[in-house]
């Protein structure tokens, strides 16, 4: 779990370091959302994109923050400690019937039922994205979950590889346009065939690894 956080912090610091041109970081683990300041949930001990935002708040290398929470459950932790915080924009597009049965209150909750499939889930995912990114942050945080796969075991929703690839791509490219870092951490995957989570979160970092390539390549 710390050095879960520890990969968290590193990421923010890679993208954001002196000199650096690229746009995106990613570390493999991460996106445990559901941890409160004082308690764990959910698989998650601690709240690593809180952690880090406040790590980048103390050292002054950015002020504003997204968090961009495409995890099939709600990140009730993090909306909870970022309550009435304007300096961080929650969003969660998150299963309604799905745990936490309990929600906490995040900037924009956009709840989906349960079968949803690919066009409904990535228009709720588009207009979540646009309005988090109206809110002027230094820095964006992707939580990439790859449990609203159709064949997840926890996840409840209908979304394709296909469609999570798509989700990929509009998280990645929304904010290389509108000129925001990001840094993407993994969260949950339950697929019943264990190869088909890994199978998504590859897809996430090779495409988050082109959006650097494509901003460092001369």
């Amino acid at each position: 779990s710390l050095a879960s956080t520890g990969g968290t912090v590193a990421a923010t610091h890679d993208v954001l370091r002196a000199g650096t041109t690229a746009k995106c970081a990613a570390q493999i683990a991460g996106g445990t959302h559901h941890a409160f300041r004082d308690k764990g949930e959910g698989f998650c001990v601690f709240n690593d994109v809180a952690v880090a935002v406040r790590v980048r708040q103390t050292e002054g290398t950015a002020k504003r923050f997204a968090v961009l929470d495409l995890d099939v459950h709600q990140g009730n932790g993090t909306a909870a400690i970022f309550s009435g915080d304007d300096s961080t924009f929650t969003l969660s597009v998150h299963g309604a019937n799905n745990f936490p049965f309990r929600k906490e209150a995040s900037d924009l909750d956009l709840e989906l039922p349960d079968g949803c499939e690919d066009d409904e889930y990535l228009e709720a995912t588009s207009m979540g994205i646009r309005r988090a990114l109206e809110h002027g942050p230094d820095l964006a945080f992707y939580i990439a979950g790859a449990d609203p796969y159709a064949e997840d075991k926890l996840g409840r929703l209908r979304v394709s590889k296909e469609g999570l690839a798509e989700r990929d791509r509009l998280v990645l490219e929304g904010c290389a346009a509108a000129g925001v870092p990001v840094a993407v951490v993994m969260s949950g995957g339950y697929a019943a065939t264990v190869a088909d989570t890994v199978d998504i979160h590859e897809h996430t970092v090779r495409a988050a690894s082109r959006v650097s390539l494509r901003r460092t390549t001369p």
